[in-house]
């Protein structure tokens, strides 16, 4: 029986992970459940899973969730430091980090200073503190397991090949909404548009990352830092149908790739169950339902912010950092009709030209300046 503790159960990760403690109820235990502030959802996950804590990140909900829950034997506690106490907790074998955006951080990283096995879904962990992630990891003996489709297809490819060097990794995309569109043609395109994904379904920030491709450039960094590969071995290519999840290519020009359905069940169940493989009732693929299945390079001139992430990832030190802070700041303009979809792109870039911090050693300096740079896009648009 593992004791799981599920950081942001309420959005769309977490309530698909709950689905996958469903079909197991043999092999899991809910610890813990967290989320920001959908407290009635958050009310109902706990009734059923009768959790030990559940922690609500808007501290004006707690006494709602926490009467809600008197009768039940659940411990309620609220903000951000409860959410880093509860991830540091003896009784959690498996954190499962689904909180989105830069959130995510000092959670993970308490978890990892307590050598726990993580399900990692939070992008940001890695791509804004990689190099202190993975450090403090290999420090305190805990694993990373990818949750994310495309990290979970690339770790299944390499499993068996781990002595085998990697001559490259294939990242694949969707497209997102806008594929094959011309650049003149999103100039206008409005949130609604951006939102309606062709395969998947996702929280707004996420889609509206792969409306951009900017969520392919996440993906990159975070390989980076969880295969140790050096950016030149990781190529992204658009397939539009999500069957082909991501590909690994070997020394001798043999390719292993992962293949399923466009479902997170899978990964989300294969992090937690690793090394085993256990039956359950989830979609299957269907070769005959796509008869076609077709790869392309992505318009690196439509989408822009695919480069960018490159470009902040060879910088290294506070870019990273920057980038996602400045494109976390956009997309929630652009979700609030405030800015256009290639303000977020040319936010973005001004922010990593201008900035100048010192490489961040610690998850304090990291969301420091996470805090600078949104502060300053956001008052920028409120004067």
């Amino acid at each position: 029986m593992k004791n799981i503790a599920i950081l942001g159960s309420t959005g769309s990760i977490g309530t698909q992970a709950l689905e996958v403690v469903r079909q197991f109820p043999d092999l899991f235990q809910v610890e813990v459940l967290t989320a920001h502030s959908n407290a009635d959802l958050l009310i109902r996950q706990a009734k059923e899973f009768q959790p030990n804590v559940v922690v609500i990140g808007k501290e004006s909900e707690y006494e709602y969730v926490k009467s809600a829950l008197w009768d039940d034997d659940v411990k309620v506690y609220a903000g951000a430091d409860a959410l880093n106490d509860v991830a540091r907790m003896d009784c959690v074998d498996v954190v499962l980090s689904a909180i989105v955006g830069v959130a995510g951080l000092a959670p993970v990283y308490r978890a990892i200073e307590m050598g726990k096995q993580i399900a990692l879904a939070n992008k940001e962990t890695l791509v804004v503190a990689g190099e202190l992630m993975t450090k403090a990891a290999a420090a305190n003996g805990a694993i990373l397991y990818p949750v994310d489709s495309e990290h979970s297809a690339i770790f299944q490819s390499m499993v068996g090949e781990f002595q085998n060097p990697i001559h490259k990794i294939i990242i694949t995309a969707s497209g997102g909404p806008f594929r094959g569109k011309k650049r003149s043609e999103l100039q206008n395109v409005t949130k609604e548009q951006a939102l309606k994904h062709p395969n998947w379904t996702m929280g707004s920030k996420i889609t509206i990352d792969s409306a951009t491709l900017m969520n392919k450039g996440l993906e990159v960094i975070e390989a980076k830092w969880l295969f140790n590969v050096s950016l030149d071995k990781i190529q992204v290519l658009v397939h539009p149908q999500s069957v082909v999840h991501s590909m690994v290519e070997y020394a001798d020009g043999a390719v292993k790739a992962q293949l399923g359905v466009p479902d997170m069940k899978l990964p989300i169940q294969y992090a937690l169950t690793y090394p085993d493989r256990l039956p359950n009732n989830f979609p299957r693929l269907n070769f005959a339902d796509y008869p076609n299945l077709t790869f392309e390079e992505p318009d690196r001139e439509v989408f822009p912010c695919l480069d960018l992430a490159f470009a902040a990832s060879n910088e290294g030190g506070c870019k990273p950092c920057v980038m996602n802070a400045a494109n976390e700041a956009a997309v929630s303009l652009f979700l609030h009709d405030r800015i256009g979809f290639y303000d977020i792109p040319r936010l973005i870039e001004q922010s990593m030209a201008r900035a100048n911090y010192s490489a961040p050693t610690s998850v304090e300096e990291y969301l420091y300046i996470d805090n600078e740079i949104k502060t300053s896009i956001l008052q920028s648009f409120n004067k």
